[in-house]
């Protein structure tokens, strides 16, 4: 009996010390992409991907014509 619950407070506490890792480790993770600016201009050979100069039925003719 005494094995038992011996062997129970170590999965306990291997479970706890688990739970802080991950937990701290999200922290970390959390802290460093916070810092991490996504809408920057870009730099380099950027191109522009939208065209706003098509109308809407031109852009609807080519999302029926091409199935995207």
């Amino acid at each position: 009996m005494k094995r038992m619950v011996w062997d129970t407070v170590k999965v306990f506490i291997i479970f706890i010390a688990c739970t802080f890792i991950f937990y701290f480790g999200l922290q970390i993770m959390h802290s460093e992409y916070e810092q991490f600016h996504r809408y920057d201009t870009p730099e380099g050979p950027a191109v522009k991907v939208f065209n706003s100069e098509q109308s809407f039925m031109d852009r609807l003719n080519i999302f029926f014509r091409l199935g995207e």
